[in-house]
């Protein structure tokens, strides 16, 4: 997959083991509005999340779109977008680096929805499903800049809406 970004704090030592992780993202498009989660706080990201061992990226996709949205991704809509390469100290291992690959699909989705199986973190900060222009977002994740995940998908779609990535 196409890399579009790298970002790389540059702040652990290059002798820390490293800590991989894979993730999914789903790009949603419909009427100009993208399908977004959107915490009660006001801020945006990108449905998806961490594909499990052994599990296609596709099927990852699948999975964790409809456990944070209730959308059903219609599988043979699914296009590679790119990919967001992140690299810092990790904060949850210690002494080790974090090395994250956000991957990025356009997909199109069912009419019908289900019910979200969103995770207890999720649910306790108040994610739902969200319809938003991309404007909309740009600025709503302005104040929520220091979220590392907020500040990738803002990166992601400042590259999108400035024509760097189609």
């Amino acid at each position: 997959m196409k890399r579009l970004l790298t970002l790389d704090e540059k702040n652990y030592p290059e002798s820390f083991p490293v800590h991989e992780r894979f993730n999914v993202r789903g790009v949603i498009l419909r009427d100009g509005m993208l399908a977004m989660e959107r915490s009660r706080m006001g801020e945006y990201k990108f449905p998806g999340g961490g594909v499990d061992p052994g599990e296609e990226l596709e099927a990852a996709l699948c999975r964790e779109v409809q456990e944070e949205t209730g959308l059903v991704v219609i599988p043979s809509s699914i296009r590679p977008f790119g990919e967001i390469y992140e690299k810092r100290l990790d904060i949850y291992t210690k002494d080790s680096i974090y090395l994250c690959h956000s991957l990025y699909y356009t997909c199109e989705v069912e009419e019908r929805t289900v019910e979200p199986d969103r995770t207890e973190s999720e649910i306790r900060q108040g994610y739902v499903l969200s319809w938003a222009t991309p404007d909309e977002i740009m600025q709503s994740n302005q104040c929520f800049a220091q979220k590392k995940w907020i500040s990738r998908d803002t990166a992601f779609l400042k590259l999108w809406l400035e024509g760097a990535i189609d």
